[in-house]
Formats: structure tokens, C-alpha cells, sequence
């Protein structure tokens, strides 16, 4: 898994391996700000924003679900796992609080 650093540009979110075509879950439930792939970098990319403050990114899927303004709940299908930078199955995830990148690991549920 990659991690996130704050001070290193390439690194804004989490990298988390899996299986390729396995679903992708929203983390919490809001509204789909962004279907698409028109951002570098990202592959497929889903962008749910929760409140004002919180959206989360979903990338590298191999198979977006939802579409724009579609809303989710926490736990919703929203994409098909795909392959990362370096041919290898796995999530894009970040966490952007007030526009800026934040640590995702600080909100996810500890296991």
C-alpha cells in the first residue's frame, strides 16, 4: 500500500491493493461530483462529496457505476477495481478537506 505525505505532491492519497473487477465502495454516503477520466492520473475516476468540507476520489477503476449527481450512501458500489500506475490491481483513495488533501487513514475504520 502506498502511503500519503503531505509534503510530496504524487503522494495525496492511499494506494490500496486488491483484485482486479473487485467492487469499489463509497466511504461514506453523498452526492457524485465526478463520473469520468478526463483528469491525468487517475484513470477512471469518482469523486462523491459528502458535506461543504469533505470529498473523497476513488481511482484507477477499471469501471465507473455511478454517474454525476447520482447520489450514494455509505457502502454503494460505485466502480470496478483497475490497474494502477504500475500495471498492478488497485484504489486510488484520497480524502480532500476544504479543497486540500488530508490523511485518509485518519478516517477510515481501524480493523
Amino acid at each position: 500500500m502506498r502511503t500519503f505525505n503531505r509534503k510530496d505532491d504524487s503522494r495525496t492519497g492511499i494506494d490500496i491493493a486488491g483484485k482486479r473487477g473487485q467492487k469499489i465502495r463509497a466511504a461514506r454516503g453523498g452526492e457524485v461530483v465526478y463520473s469520468g477520466n478526463g483528469l491525468i492520473g487517475y484513470g477512471e475516476l469518482v469523486i462523491i462529496k459528502h458535506s461543504e468540507s469533505f470529498l473523497s476520489a476513488y481511482g484507477h477503476n477499471a469501471v465507473r457505476l455511478v454517474k454525476e449527481g447520482q447520489r450514494v450512501k455509505a457502502g454503494t458500489p460505485i466502480a470496478r477495481m483497475g490497474l494502477g500506475k504500475d500495471n498492478k490491481p488497485v484504489l486510488h483513495f484520497e480524502i480532500r478537506f476544504r479543497g486540500n488533501p488530508v490523511d485518509p487513514m485518519r478516517y477510515l475504520p481501524k480493523h
